[in-house]
């Protein structure tokens, strides 16, 4: 049987080979024509912006616009992003119409344009993004998601070993304060105040709706709602080093009502891990942008 070309973005096929995923890719195009018969919706035009997986716009057969998105295999992000979208049940994220956890793939709601698109100051960016990550928040008990406490031994080991093989591209110095802020986000887990949280907040994961905004690509986890701020800390890092860095904290916690502290100290830990990632993904320019500002942060004192 042949099967359509797919268009596949350059940042997935970087993911893809990272990954060592060559045989999911080399079978994607029947794995899109199965879900095409399965769930009954045309397949188009491939989005761009993704390195994670392979997203493309679909129609469903009552007409409803929508999107494919089939992950790169990952099992227990999987299962994540699709309980936290049910959880979420389009609050503040995108609608999930179906799922098949096996084989990764998701049928959500379609979106607008990318809050990274828009002409917008930074000041308003956040608005729209703390606002959307605040929708999510809600308690999730029983729902078998990853803890902010289990996250932040994931970060912690994440780091110090890849800062390891990739060469040491910062500082010691900036890698220890990192650890160190993760330790005492784990410390502080407290499972009664843990909430749902998106995890990957940023102007790329934030969309036009018909009643505002929504994001997509949770990552789920059951933390303290504070991880969502330091996302949005980690965010911008030029802008962050052009003023003073804890400012933007404190913002955030004065909308939220949260703490400024917590917020600073995820965003650090979040803020030395992106760096690492990028690097590793050979995005250079945002590897540096990353990793200077977490250098930087280590110059000032906590809010």
């Amino acid at each position: 049987m042949t099967f359509r070309r797919l268009q596949i973005p350059e940042a997935l096929h970087t993911h893809v080979r990272v990954a060592g995923a060559e045989a999911w890719l080399r079978d994607l195009p029947a794995l899109v024509a199965d879900f095409e018969r399965a769930w009954s919706i045309t397949v188009g035009r491939t989005l761009e912006g993704g390195h994670e997986a392979f997203v493309a716009e679909a129609t469903m057969d009552d007409g409803t616009p929508a999107v494919l998105k089939i992950l790169v295999p990952r099992a227990d992000e999987v299962r994540h992003e699709i309980t936290a979208l049910r959880l979420a049940d389009g609050e503040g994220c995108a609608q999930l119409y179906r799922a098949a956890e096996g084989a990764g793939a998701m049928l959500i709601e379609r979106l607008g344009r990318m809050l990274s698109e828009l002409d917008m100051a930074l000041e308003q960016r956040l608005v729209i993004m703390c606002d959307a990550a605040a929708r999510v928040w809600r308690p999730a008990p029983n729902s078998d998601l990853q803890t902010g406490a289990a996250k932040g031994r994931w970060l912690v080991d994440f780091i110090a070993r890849t800062w390891e093989e990739a060469g040491r591209p910062c500082s010691e110095g900036a890698v220890a304060y990192a650890i160190g802020c993760a330790e005492r986000r784990i410390a502080a887990h407290d499972d009664e105040r843990a909430v749902l949280v998106h995890g990957d907040v940023h102007q790329w994961n934030t969309l036009e709706a018909s009643d505002g905004y929504k994001l997509i690509d949770p990552d789920g986890l059951l933390a303290e709602p504070e991880y969502d701020l330091g996302v949005l800390l980690r965010g911008d890092p030029v802008e962050l080093m052009q003023g003073d860095p804890t400012e933007r904290a404190r913002w955030l916690a004065g909308r939220t009502g949260l703490d400024a502290t917590a917020a600073w100290e995820w965003g650090a830990v979040e803020r030395v891990s992106s760096g690492l990632v990028c690097h590793v993904m050979e995005m250079q320019l945002e590897a540096r942008q990353f990793l200077e500002a977490a250098e930087y942060v280590t110059t000032v004192s906590a809010p």
